[in-house]
């Protein structure tokens, strides 16, 4: 007998899905499916009859789901372009698409620097990943928040108005209430949100210096930013000084301090290497043959100021250089 599809009600957090159609498949029943093709389908190809006969996935999802070997015609895997004859026998193993699952309450631990009615300002460890996303669907920080906060899940985003990259570490504010959102956002948008970084650096660049340069997705390898005059390229401004040099394997590298105008995806890594000083770790835009040095871009979000949201105070805060990299300045003859 033909297995019959069921579905609950549940509401969908996240709002949206990378399907064209909106669709809670985390939310039926995911036993297999069983079909018989009927005449009427001969000369049809395979997922329009799927699409036909199951109208409550999107033909995107399942395509996908034969790709992945998901679908079988007769017992066999089955392919999209695959002709219909009549009375073939179809059976569909439904998957979850991950991105339903990632607004979904983990219990992740977390280091909160400060915590009021209106915000949270997190100090963010090594490795973890801000924002559910392609590759990274569990395990965030936004996870960690709807565990902690549930009554973040009516803040959009959880409440995150700005992120850092997987392996920078320290100072994110997130808010807890939409007025806060608002307000935080906004200061990210005039630049009054002051944001410092301490990088570590190959070479050794002037005492102090201010880098404009406009920041898009790199031509060609497109996990990639570059400094670009492209349409597309967005303003970014980083301000930088050298408090302290030291040398690192025998080569000279510097401890700049970084402020933040603006904040473009990867800017401080792009602009310091668009001038000729890359991160020390840096896999991406840095030297390959040096990262056996430090495993990560050495990059410290260590000072974060803004206008508190509902007392309208000036507010700041610090976080101290995580183990691993005041290992590394140590190690370079650098006291911070």
């Amino acid at each position: 007998m033909d297995t019959p599809l069921k579905r609950q009600n549940m509401n969908d957090p996240a709002g949206q899905y990378d399907d064209d159609v909106i669709e809670d498949v985390e939310d039926f029943d995911l036993a297999p499916l069983s079909l018989t093709v009927g005449i009427e389908h001969r000369g049809t190809r395979l997922d329009k009859v799927l699409s036909q006969c199951l109208p409550q996935f999107s033909r995107s999802r399942l395509q996908q789901w034969i790709e992945l070997g998901l679908v079988t015609v007769d017992g066999k895997p089955a392919g999209i372009r695959e002709i219909m004859l009549g009375d073939e026998r179809i059976v569909v193993s439904p998957r979850p698409d991950p991105s339903s699952l990632s607004f979904v309450a983990e219990p992740i631990p977390l280091s909160i620097v400060h915590e009021d009615d209106a915000l949270l300002v997190i100090d963010k460890p090594v490795g973890m990943v801000v924002h559910p996303a392609a590759g990274n669907w569990t395990g965030t920080l936004l996870n960690g928040l709807l565990h902690r906060w549930p009554a973040l899940q009516g803040v959009p985003r959880a409440g995150i108005v700005h992120r850092l990259d997987k392996d920078t570490t320290g100072l994110l504010v997130v808010a807890k209430t939409l007025s806060a959102q608002t307000s935080l956002v906004r200061q990210l948008q005039d630049r009054s949100m002051s944001r410092q970084y301490l990088a570590l650096v190959w070479g050794q660049p002037v005492s102090g210096g201010r880098i404009e340069a406009a920041i898009a997705r790199h031509p060609r390898e497109r996990t990639r930013m570059a400094v670009s005059q492209s349409m597309p390229a967005k303003p970014a401004v980083t301000h930088y000084t050298r408090p302290a040099r030291g040398v690192l394997d025998g080569k000279p590298v510097s401890l700049l301090e970084c402020r933040l105008e603006t904040g473009r995806t990867h800017q401080i890594r792009v602009h310091l290497q668009s001038i000729g000083f890359a991160l020390v770790g840096d896999a991406v835009y840095g030297k390959s043959h040096l990262t056996a040095l430090f495993p990560r871009q050495a990059l410290h979000a260590e000072r974060l100021g803004l206008v508190h949201p509902s007392t309208g105070e000036l507010c700041e805060w610090h976080a101290p250089l995580p183990t691993d990299m005041a290992a590394l300045l140590e190690r370079s003859g650098i006291v911070h």
